[in-house]
């Protein structure tokens, strides 16, 4: 089984998007070297964040070959393969090209709404089908159920190569049944930028964060702050610095709220594919002015 290391800031980057609805590779590079010069320990790509489910099948496999070629090993790179047809999974599992990642996140079953028996089933046939380690990610807000942590435990005991959670429920006392109950290699990532922090301090290894499109430098910080034992000084400074923002990339969803800025900041496009579109002008003058704020 393939190491790899998690702690520390995972970014879901974006896809840039042309005027044209068409890939911006040359954007995605621009990204890429942002992330790479700025403290990003991992990249995942092809997740939420991304538009996946609006990215055809030979797009998703330019745009992650593209970022393995881009990183050159530098860091890892996780790719998202999901979806709520479980034979579909395993055979994208069995026949894709995973050259050069490191690792899959696979969110669970969304729409079906299946029970805590189907999920666990669900993830047993992805692990064996899997070639490399698998990150669950357990996201009820877009998903329309919640992995519980009986069931988190049950597959991490089960299926040796599930190695982490990314976990974006927002309930800590469930956060908190999981990391108290992990078999040994088995970690908790968190999947919300704005309780990052707390997460860390309770055992949690990081994030996987969406704010890291536009601001891996502040992110990596904060992370590796809390880290070393500094989590008092790093949730001030960055609710001083960045709780407007946190608040405001999702207040239109995801990721809708990070391309503005990375827009703002003269890095993309303001692009996104139906059925999600750009926020609007009332947010982004609040987006903008927070950036002038913040003198970025």
């Amino acid at each position: 089984m393939t190491n790899i290391h998690l702690q520390g800031l995972g970014v879901a980057l974006i896809t840039p998007f042309r005027e044209d609805g068409a890939i911006d590779f040359d954007a995605l590079s621009r990204l890429l070297d942002f992330q790479l010069e700025n403290g990003t320990d991992y990249i995942v790509a092809l997740g939420t964040t991304a538009e996946t489910p609006t990215l055809s099948k030979n797009e998703k496999a330019e745009v992650a070959r593209f970022i393995v070629e881009k990183v050159k090993g530098r860091i890892p790179v996780v790719m998202g393969v999901g979806g709520n047809n479980t034979s579909d999974v395993t055979e994208d599992l069995k026949h894709a090209d995973f050259t050069g990642i490191s690792a899959i996140l696979s969110v669970t079953p969304y729409y079906n709404k299946p029970t805590q028996e189907g999920l666990f089933q669900h993830y047993c046939a992805l692990s064996q089908a899997s070639p490399l380690p698998i990150i669950l990610y357990n996201v009820p807000g877009r998903t329309g159920v919640n992995m519980t942590a009986e069931t988190t435990l049950r597959i991490a005991r089960s299926c040796s190569n599930v190695i982490a959670v990314k976990e974006a429920s927002g309930n800590l006392d469930q956060i908190k049944a999981i990391i108290e109950g992990a078999p040994q290699g088995f970690h908790l990532i968190s999947g919300d930028d704005a309780i990052t922090t707390t997460v860390i301090e309770m055992g949690g290894i990081g994030v996987i964060s969406v704010f890291g499109n536009a601001f891996p430098r502040e992110m990596s910080w904060l992370v590796n702050s809390t880290l070393e034992g500094n989590a008092v000084n790093a949730r001030h400074k960055m609710e001083q610095d960045f709780d407007q923002l946190f608040h405001l990339i999702f207040v239109e969803g995801n990721p809708s709220g990070v391309k503005c800025i990375l827009y703002l900041k003269g890095m993309v496009h303001n692009k996104l594919r139906l059925p999600l579109v750009p926020v609007s002008q009332h947010t982004e003058k609040q987006i903008r002015e927070e950036l002038v704020r913040l003198k970025y």
